[in-house]
């Protein structure tokens, strides 16, 4: 309930990479006021017939599941991807997983595979990887809050040398409104790209494309193979660490730099 519409949508965005069929958020306040006064909104009396409806949808009191599941987020380290599979993920202070110590044999050829591409080698540590590119949008994360948080990291600082660093809003309005905030500003003069709303380099879009070994620190969602561009190496991990990659040139654990 204490998650923005951003981290919401992003829950969501993320949970079929987390094996579900989808991801539902029982809507509230936080939602509807979200909502209020957005282009394709509901206008006057029949924004508040839908809200009265909206306010049927959440789960009954009692309500029983077939499993429940508790994270503590405080407690979650940032998180940094390392294979060519989304949950092939680890903390950006641990070190690359061995395939040997893998007892299953088809997992431990899927891992043999994810290294040999991604140019990475068992008990390799994830900090201090040198990253070629970073790009930061996506429709995972890059609203406002993803924008204003990837802003704060780069305020005052410069992208590395030798490093490509992309801002792509993800919608025209999202854009129009961190315009009005100045967050272009900030970003352009710490060496970044401000670019149009679009999918960009999510998936290798027009000439928005990794080159064969390029590693790219990336705010999106997948990192398949070839996903950003043939042969491209791919990193998920959040727009603050995105951020704080593209500032450092290398992978780094972005509580270091706030």
């Amino acid at each position: 309930r204490a998650l923005d519409m951003a981290g919401r949508m992003t829950v969501c965005n993320m949970s079929i990479e987390a094996g579900a069929r989808a991801g539902l958020i029982a809507p509230d306040d936080v939602t509807f006021e979200y909502i209020k006064g957005r282009p394709y909104a509901p206008k006057g009396d029949d924004f508040a017939k839908a809200v009265e409806y909206w306010r049927t949808l959440p789960s009954d009191d009692g309500a029983h599941y077939d499993r429940v599941v508790v994270l503590d987020a405080a407690n979650i380290i940032p998180q940094v991807s390392w294979g060519t599979s989304p949950e092939a993920v680890l903390p950006i202070t641990g070190v690359v997983p061995n395939p040997a110590a893998e007892p299953d044999e088809a997992k431990r050829a899927q891992m043999q595979r994810m290294l040999d591409y991604m140019g990475l080698t068992a008990g390799q540590k994830l900090a201090g990887t040198k990253v070629d590119v970073v790009f930061i949008g996506s429709c995972t994360n890059s609203r406002i809050e993803d924008l204003r948080a990837a802003a704060a990291v780069a305020a005052g600082k410069h992208v590395a040398a030798g490093v490509r660093a992309l801002v792509v809003p993800g919608s025209g309005l999202i854009k129009k409104q961190a315009e009005a905030e100045g967050l272009d500003k900030v970003f352009l003069e710490a060496g970044f790209e401000w670019r149009e709303a679009g999918c960009s380099m999510c998936l290798g879009m027009n000439p928005d494309k990794l080159t064969p070994g390029q590693r790219c620190a990336s705010t999106s969602n997948r990192n398949f193979e070839g996903r950003q561009g043939p042969g491209g190496r791919t990193h998920l991990l959040s727009p603050a660490m995105a951020a704080a990659a593209a500032v450092k040139g290398v992978l780094v654990d972005v509580r270091e730099l706030v």
